[in-house]
């Protein structure tokens, strides 16, 4: 379950959305700018814990989206070919 809001939306409310569990889909004139996927820090919880559960919920997320690991790679990748030569 994601939420999707509208970059207004996020700045009016930003502290109550970093707060949340619940990973948020920002948007842009109606296209996804986007993700904010957060990730509940236990007390005891390590830096390499919290980026595992980051993982786990960044793959919910592109379950839900039907988005796979390597059409997301080939689109990071494409995206760094063009922003690097700039």
């Amino acid at each position: 379950m994601s939420l999707r809001i509208g970059m207004r939306e996020l700045r009016e409310k930003l502290s109550e959305y970093l707060d949340s569990s619940i990973p948020i889909e920002v948007t842009r004139h109606g296209q996804t700018i986007g993700f904010y996927i957060p990730v509940p820090k236990c007390p005891n919880q390590s830096e390499r814990e919290a980026m595992l559960e980051a993982g786990r919920r960044m793959r919910e997320e592109m379950a839900r989206l039907g988005i796979s690991e390597e059409e997301l790679m080939a689109d990071f990748q494409h995206w760094r070919k063009h922003h690097d030569a700039a």
